[in-house]
């Protein structure tokens, strides 16, 4: 049975006007054009030196497009895009209390009139996104989501990366279809293509399944006593590490708990 539920920690960011997809291209790391009816984009907001600031899912709605996020960081976002409006013929607007971000997964959701939807790019077992004015009868819980998304190795946003120190590609933004190398420049774009082209990626984020106690966010990782990385988001007995890439075949230990790496198939690790 399809699962459906509330992401209450999400909210939405409208962007209007004729100018909002030239607008949005020069600015964020996917192709902005991709984004239409059933479609959605993944894309990150960097900094100019090419550091996370914030990353999203982009849903077109008739004549504006719709930025899931991170509830916390809609007011930031929109201050940040109004920043760089100048003369562009764009409104931008933080419409978190209007509209509710919901997620299905196992299965294709049955869409109501007047709702959003459209497949999660980044992967076929991602399942679904969806954006309502209203509540949707849902049969679980955003706990249930997490540990879906930590098992597929998912990042979300700031519990997983840290706004102007993370490298999109360090997140697997690369692998699940977060950055187009074809668009053209964006804000950020020349350390993002550096990065991948100079293979400077020395640290990844790895789904890991907790022995013992679970640890709590940002707890180092350690291997035979030395640093090997952070923990990140934590699902009971599963969590998100960031760890070098030297230590992911090492015994790793987090508090007094011990950490064994889970790659996803998707995750391209260099041969040991």
């Amino acid at each position: 049975m399809t699962k459906l539920a509330l992401l209450a920690d999400r909210g939405v960011v409208a962007v209007a006007g004729e100018d909002r997809g030239p607008f949005l291209q020069g600015l964020v790391s996917n192709d902005v054009t991709e984004a239409g009816p059933g479609r959605a984009v993944w894309a990150a907001l960097l900094t100019p030196q090419g550091k996370w600031l914030a990353d999203f899912l982009i849903l077109a709605e008739g004549e504006r497009l719709l930025l899931d996020c991170e509830r916390a960081q809609a007011p930031m976002i929109v201050a940040r895009l109004t920043r760089y409006r100048l003369r562009a013929r764009v409104e931008v607007q933080d419409i978190s209390a209007a509209r509710h971000v919901h997620v299905a997964w196992e299965g294709v959701p049955a869409v109501p009139g007047g709702v959003l939807a459209a497949p999660d790019p980044r992967l076929p077992d991602a399942g679904w996104r969806l954006i309502a004015d209203r509540l949707l009868p849902a049969n679980a819980d955003a706990a249930a989501w997490d540990r879906h998304r930590i098992a597929l190795g998912l990042p979300d946003g700031s519990r997983d990366l840290e706004a102007e120190k993370s490298v999109l590609l360090e997140a697997g933004f690369d692998e699940l279809h977060g950055i187009s190398w074809t668009k053209g420049c964006y804000m950020g774009q020349e350390l993002t293509a550096r990065t991948r082209y100079r293979g400077l990626v020395k640290r990844r984020l790895v789904p890991v399944a907790i022995e013992g106690t679970a640890p709590d966010p940002g707890t180092p990782v350690l291997c035979l006593g030395k640093d090997a990385g952070v923990l990140r988001s934590v699902a009971g007995t599963a969590g998100l590490a960031l760890l070098r890439l030297e230590a992911v075949g090492g015994p790793l230990t987090c508090g007094t708990a011990r950490l064994l790496p889970r790659p996803p198939a998707w995750l391209a690790l260099p041969a040991a």
